[in-house]
Parts: structure tokens; C-alpha cells; sequence
């Protein structure tokens, strides 16, 4: 896998930095057109969310660290856990399309002394994946975290050997940062985790380049994209 980042690299600093006020995540709604974060609430996402689950292929949870789900039981007690977690702090993502939870995502690893937090356990249904919704649901929660709380850093960690989530965090703007081996053990296996940052000082940049991928005139008519995210954000001006 080949992290690339047309990007200089930022310089290190031992800069002092200013006090400010860090929020952490709340019960907040974060709607967009295409999709809306909800904080997670088994009674109204339940169903949905086990339907999508249920259905999903078993190779969605090959790098998550529960699932598959079939039985709903179980489900549900995973869901009510989640639910009622301070950290991770976790959303349904409701297609407005359909008025559907069609997955989950959520911020982690919140630490606001630090100013840093992570966005994470991110599934997508199979009908969310590789769609515009998905794409704005990662823009609101980084737009949330630096805009709305006042973080300077976002994290994004996952398993080595997943590479459409490394590609992922490449195309969102995230820099890779390294490797940490032999990190965690999850299901009874090894995982080595890529580690990827997004900091305050990139934001600008990236912001407009998702701003620039979201707006209607970069789809066609088949609903399309013209230029893809990591390319606008490449080109745009830091």
C-alpha cells in the first residue's frame, strides 16, 4: 500500500499554543442534504439498522472488531451498549434519500486537553458505500470536530491491511502519519493499525476542496462526479 500525498509536509513545532474552549461531542443532530447524523437511539434505529446489518455481506466486519450480525438478540444488546457509550460517541446515518439509518459511524479517542479526537467505527451499508452521502457524512463530523468543538487535531486509525479504508483517508485529506505493529488483537487476531491525521493547519484546504466535491455542479446528470474529492483538495488553496 503506497501512502501518497502530493502535499509538503508540515513542519515540526514546539510552538506555544493558545487556551481555548473544547467541546466534546454532544447529542447533536449534524443534517446535510444527503444525509443526517443522529446521535445513536436503538428504539428509533434499531430496526433499520439491523435490516442493513442483517443483510450486509459478512466481509463488511472483516476489520471491525464486532459483527457479522444475524441474530438480532445480540444486535440489539451491541446496539444498546453503544448507545449509552461517552466514548465513542456514536451516530446513525440516515439517508434522506430513503429516511433510512442505512449504517453508523462515530468520534472516539476524545481527548479535549490535547484538542484531538477520531472518527472511527464507521460501517456503511451496502446501499451508503461509495455514494455523495457517505463522502458528506465524513465531511460533517471533521467540519463538526475542528469548526463546532474546537479540536485542531482528527485522527483516523484502521487495519493495516484495509486497503479501501487507507484509501479512504487519503481521498478525505488525512496524512499518513506510520505503522504501529503488532497494535491491538481484535476477534483473536493480530492487527497492525495505519495511523492517519488531519490537524488544524491542513483544514483550510481540505475544507475547500470538499466544499468544491460536494457542490451540485461536480455531478452530472447520471449523478456522476467530474472531479474526484483528492484531487480538489490537492488543487485547492491552502
Amino acid at each position: 500500500m503506497t501512502d501518497h500525498d502530493c502535499r509538503a509536509p508540515l513542519a515540526l513545532s514546539d510552538a506555544p499554543v493558545a487556551p481555548a474552549v473544547v467541546l466534546r461531542p454532544g447529542r447533536e443532530i449534524l443534517a446535510g442534504s444527503a444525509i443526517v447524523l443522529e446521535p445513536l437511539d436503538p428504539r428509533r434505529h434499531g430496526d433499520d439498522l439491523f435490516a442493513v446489518a442483517d443483510g450486509a455481506p459478512d466481509s463488511l466486519w472483516d476489520y471491525l472488531p464486532y459483527g457479522p450480525f444475524h441474530e438480532r438478540k445480540g444486535f440489539d444488546t451491541w446496539l444498546s451498549a453503544n448507545a449509552s457509550s461517552a466514548d465513542p460517541v456514536f451516530y446513525a446515518l440516515r439517508d434522506t434519500a430513503t429516511g433510512r439509518a442505512a449504517g453508523m459511524t462515530s468520534f472516539l479517542n476524545i481527548v479535549p486537553a490535547n484538542r484531538s479526537i477520531e472518527v472511527g467505527h464507521i460501517w456503511f451499508g451496502p446501499a451508503l458505500q461509495k455514494t455523495r452521502a457517505a463522502t458528506q457524512a465524513i465531511h460533517m463530523m471533521i467540519a463538526h470536530a475542528f469548526d463546532d468543538l474546537g479540536y485542531r487535531r482528527v485522527e483516523w486509525k484502521c487495519n493495516a491491511l484495509n486497503a479501501p479504508s487507507r484509501a479512504a483517508a487519503l481521498r478525505f485529506g488525512f496524512r499518513y502519519e506510520g505503522l504501529f505493529l503488532r497494535h491491538m488483537i481484535t476477534k483473536g487476531r493480530n492487527r497492525d493499525t495505519a495511523w492517519y491525521g488531519l490537524v488544524i493547519d491542513d483544514w483550510a484546504q481540505v475544507k475547500a476542496g470538499f466544499a468544491d466535491w460536494l457542490d451540485d455542479g461536480n455531478f452530472g446528470d447520471d449523478g456522476r462526479q467530474k472531479a474526484r474529492l483528492s484531487d480538489l483538495i490537492a488543487g485547492a488553496p491552502s
